[in-house]
C-alpha cells in the first residue's frame, strides 16, 4: 500500500509540474504575441495554430509516459532530474523570448532545451525504447524551433 501510495504521489507530482510548465509557458507566449507577430519571419514558418496543437501533443505524452515509467519502476533520477531540467529551461525560453523579447538570450535558452531534451530522451531509451519512440517528437521539435529561432534572430 505504502509504494502505491508513493507511485501514485509522484505521478500527480509529475502531472502537476508539466501542468505548470504548460500554463507558464503559455502565458509568457501570449504576452509577448503582439510583438512577435511583428517580427520578420522565414517564407517556411510554421502556422501559429500548429504549434500549440503540438505541444500539446508533447505534454499529453509525457503525463502518459512518466505513469508509464513510475508504474513500472523504470524512472530514475537522471530522467526525474532532465525532467525538472527540461521544464525549467522551456519556462524560461518564453519567458525570455516572447515576454523579454530578447532573440539571441533566446536563441541560446531553446538550443540548451534541445540538448537537455536530447539527454532526456536518451535517458528515457534507456529504461524503455517504446516509451522512447513516442518521445522522439520532442527534441525534434526542440531543434525545429531552434532552426526557426535563429531565423528570427537573423532576419531582425
Amino acid at each position: 500500500m505504502k509504494e502505491f501510495i508513493k507511485i501514485n504521489l509522484n505521478i500527480i507530482l509529475t502531472w502537476a509540474f508539466i501542468l505548470v510548465v504548460a500554463v507558464l509557458g503559455s502565458i509568457f507566449v501570449n504576452l509577448g504575441m503582439e510583438w512577435f507577430n511583428e517580427l520578420f519571419k522565414p517564407k517556411e514558418w510554421i502556422p501559429n495554430f500548429v504549434i500549440p496543437i503540438v505541444w500539446t501533443i508533447i505534454y499529453v505524452l509525457f503525463a502518459i509516459i512518466f505513469v508509464f515509467l513510475y508504474k513500472n519502476k523504470l524512472v530514475t533520477l537522471k530522467i526525474i532530474v532532465l525532467g525538472i531540467v527540461n521544464g525549467i529551461l522551456n519556462i524560461l525560453w518564453c519567458l525570455i523570448f516572447f515576454t523579454l523579447n530578447q532573440l539571441l538570450l533566446g536563441n541560446v535558452f531553446i538550443i540548451l532545451n534541445a540538448v537537455f531534451g536530447t539527454m532526456l530522451l536518451v535517458e528515457i531509451n534507456k529504461s524503455n525504447v517504446w516509451y522512447a519512440k513516442l518521445l522522439w517528437i520532442y527534441p525534434i521539435w526542440l531543434f525545429v524551433a531552434s532552426t526557426l529561432n535563429l531565423a528570427v534572430w537573423i532576419l531582425n
